[in-house]
């Protein structure tokens, strides 16, 4: 190999060295490790806790475990271990990817998609050994019945809706400028 390329691949390993070992990814590590933790500790108490049948928490607001082979709030949900199998390899692709863009992107976006990604290892952990995500979170009124939902799902949610926000709001601020 010609000396030239060597160089340039040591130069680009030192570079990826020192994005990965940047005190900031610490930060995004424990951000996703908690949200994981706690999607985890409460899909375990409803699995452990509650059977098939819906448990009454408030008037708005059930407990109800569903197992869901789509993505999130059910969508894409199928009996097809090949439509399985890839929307899961899929997922995962796009986890590692979102991992690439917090180690690259700016302090604000980088938390944005730690939170996103903490409530995708939990939904992605879940389809690794369970081979369905528990949902369980049951947001109704009266005989309206939204999605069931689980922690990880809120997260994710949330990240997006923070991630949509910022990007009306910079394209506001660039249309005035």
């Amino acid at each position: 190999m010609p000396d030239k390329i060597k160089e340039n691949i040591l130069i680009d390993k030192k570079e990826i060295k020192n994005k990965l070992l940047k005190r900031e990814n610490f930060y995004y590590i424990v951000i996703i490790s908690i949200i994981f933790y706690l999607d985890r500790f409460s899909k375990i108490q409803i699995i452990n806790n509650f059977s098939d049948t819906s448990n009454y928490f408030n008037s708005f607001i059930n407990f109800d475990l569903v197992w869901n082979t789509g993505i999130g709030f059910g969508l894409l949900s199928s009996n097809s271990s090949l439509v399985y199998n890839l929307i899961t390899a899929i997922i995962g692709i796009v986890i590692l990817y979102l991992f690439y863009i917090v180690i690259n992107s700016k302090l604000f976006d980088s938390i944005v998609f730690s939170v996103i990604i903490g409530g995708a290892l939990g939904n992605f952990y879940d389809r690794l050994i369970f081979y369905a995500v528990p949902d369980f979170i049951d947001v109704h009124y009266k005989n309206f019945h939204w999605f069931t939902f689980n922690i990880a799902d809120i997260f994710i949610t949330i990240g997006i809706i923070i991630f949509i926000i910022k990007g009306l709001f910079e394209k506001n601020t660039h249309e005035k400028n």
